[in-house]
Formats: C-alpha cells, sequence, structure tokens
C-alpha cells in the first residue's frame, strides 16, 4: 500500500483535505437547483462508500510497503471494526444536522458555530488521545482559524438578507451546536482503530487508514438508511420527500451527488493517510479549515458577496490573514 513517509507530504495531503472538504458542497448547490438535499445525499453517501471501495484495492492494496487491504481487514479486532464504524455514523449524523442548519438559519450560523465548534473540540480531542506536535503552536494556530472563522460568520450576517424568523433562527443554532459536538468526535473513533505509530506494520488487530477510511465509509452508508429516511419523512424545513422521487431524478443530477461523495471521500482518505506523519490532532485542524475554502468559493466563484458594504470587505480581508497566519502556526507545529 502507499505510505507517507515524509512531514512535507503529510501536509500537501492535509491541504488537499481542507480543499476537499470545503468543496463538496458546491456538488450540494449545483443539485439543489432541482433536487433536494434529502435526496441529493443518498447519492452523497454512496459517492463516498464507492469511493473507498476504489481506493482501498488500489493505493490501499498496490506497492511492496506494508500490507494488502484483504490481508488487513481479515486480521482488524471487532472492537477496531466498530470503532471506525461508529466514526461514520457520527459523521453522517453531525453532517445531516449541520446541513439542515444550513438551510434554516444560512451559511453565517451553521458554518461558524457548527465546524467552529467541531475544530476547537476536536483539536483537544485528538491532541491528547495521540499527542503530537508542538502544542503552543498547535492551539495558537487553532484559535487563529476560529478568529476567522467568526470574521466569516459577522461578514456572512452582514451581506444575509433572509427574513427567518427568531423561532427557526433558535432552530438553527441549536442543531449548528448539536453538529458541532458530534461532528468533534468522529474523527477520532476511525483513528483509535489505527496504529498511528506504525502504518508499514501496524499492531496485530489495529487497521491501515485505507481499511480504516472504508469502514467509516460503510458506517456513513448503513446510518444512512436510518438518519436519512427520517429526515426525509419529517424533514426540519419543506414538506417530506420520497424514495419515488429519488429514483425518478436524472442520471446526471445523480451523478453530482456521487460525484460529491467522492471529493469528500478523497479529503478523509488523505487525512487519515497523512495522520501517521502529521498526527491525528494536526490533521484534523488542518481539515478544519474548510469553511475558508467554502467562503472562497462564495467569495469569487459564486458571488455571494457582491455589492457588500465596506466594512464587510474589511472583515473578509481580516478573516483571511488570519486563516493564513493559523494555518502557518499549525504547519509549523508539526514540523518541531
Amino acid at each position: 500500500m502507499f505510505i507517507v513517509n515524509s512531514y512535507a507530504l503529510a501536509v500537501i495531503f492535509c491541504f488537499i483535505t481542507m480543499i476537499c472538504w470545503g468543496s463538496w458542497g458546491n456538488t450540494q448547490k449545483l443539485a439543489g437547483r432541482t433536487w433536494r438535499y434529502e435526496l441529493f445525499y443518498w447519492d452523497y453517501t454512496i459517492g463516498i462508500l464507492l469511493f473507498s471501495i476504489l481506493l482501498v484495492f488500489t493505493m490501499g492494496s498496490f506497492g511492496s510497503e506494508g500490507r494488502s487491504f484483504i490481508d488487513d481487514i481479515s486480521q482488524v479486532e471487532w472492537k477496531n471494526i466498530i470503532s471506525a464504524i461508529i466514526g461514520g455514523v457520527i459523521f453522517n449524523a453531525s453532517n445531516i444536522l449541520l446541513s439542515a442548519s444550513t438551510s434554516i438559519a444560512g451559511m453565517a450560523v451553521a458554518f461558524p458555530l457548527g465546524v467552529g465548534l467541531a475544530l476547537v473540540l476536536g483539536v483537544f480531542i485528538n491532541y491528547f488521545s495521540a499527542p503530537k506536535g508542538d502544542p503552543v503552536l498547535l492551539f495558537i494556530g487553532v484559535a487563529l482559524i476560529v478568529i476567522a472563522i467568526i470574521c466569516n460568520g459577522i461578514a456572512a450576517g452582514k451581506n444575509t438578507k433572509g427574513n427567518s424568523s427568531a423561532k427557526d433562527n433558535k432552530k438553527g443554532i441549536i442543531l449548528a451546536a448539536a453538529a458541532g459536538i458530534l461532528m468533534s468526535f468522529f474523527y477520532r473513533f476511525v483513528a483509535a482503530a489505527m496504529d498511528l505509530n506504525n502504518f508499514e506494520s501496524p499492531a496485530p488487530g489495529k487497521a491501515t487508514p485505507y481499511t480504516a477510511f472504508f469502514l467509516l465509509a460503510v458506517g456513513v452508508f448503513l446510518s444512512n438508511f436510518i438518519f436519512n429516511t427520517i429526515v426525509m419523512k419529517k424533514p426540519f424545513v419543506g414538506s417530506p420527500v420520497t424514495y419515488k422521487e429519488y429514483f425518478a431524478g436524472k442520471f446526471s443530477t445523480h451523478l453530482t451527488g456521487i460525484l460529491g461523495g467522492c471529493i469528500w471521500g478523497l479529503g478523509t482518505a488523505l487525512s487519515y493517510i497523512a495522520a501517521g506523519k502529521a498526527g491525528a490532532a494536526i490533521s484534523y485542524a488542518l481539515g478544519q479549515g474548510a469553511p475558508m475554502i467554502a467562503a472562497l468559493w462564495g467569495v469569487f466563484i459564486w458571488k455571494e458577496f457582491a455589492g457588500c458594504t465596506a466594512s464587510t470587505k474589511r472583515l473578509l480581508a481580516v478573516m483571511f490573514v488570519f486563516f493564513i497566519a493559523g494555518l502557518s502556526l499549525i504547519v509549523l507545529s508539526g514540523g518541531n
């Protein structure tokens, strides 16, 4: 299997993770013109599963280092299999809640609060579970990214012209907070199934990152039969949708959702592959800079801030400065 043997390559993989996690939402936006989120989400989870299968039989099986996927999964202990699958279940629950919050309260509430909580709590959880890197630089870097996320939220709030009720806004805040708390735990459950100190020859019963990612994808897909079915029947917003509507969708629309799942899957897989050299906390923290990538898409591609005020433009500038500074410190923390 392919193994990352340098910190520099691990950081590159983490940056790709950040780009993927911040970009897959574009596919939801494209499909959302004619397709409800609940229906899109089925194709999204299918895309994650299909990509994981492709990955384990290519990068996870070829090469002279480590062991192949079949050899690896056949020796993984059940407690580690369950741990990785639970990580997938937790992620799926958090992602559905985050998307529901976005549809109710908007990006200004959902991403700064939800992903901000996930970033702060997740770094603490991952670092103290598997310490790696300079903690001072790491946590200062995280703090700077949190400030950037807050600036992003304020700027989005100034730019939003929504007229949602106070009741809906409160619901959106609660959903975003719940999503952030849940999201902070999923990464650690999957990392716990791996031997982060030795990917080439993991301890008996432990999984390689490729196997762990596949089990995560299984957890996401299987739990969707419960979570998404419930949301389809009792949506947070709008009227219920049916499976009949899903199967009536256009082939191109289904492909858009599958592409979104593949993009998220690539980012997540690279994050776990890089965790051996970068450390789980650093790998997770870099990936969770995704809201800023989403902001870049919004500002420069979707023109969401076209015609905004001068104060909003200043907030966006401050956001990007703090974001770049925070990422730089996180990268430096792993080089010490």
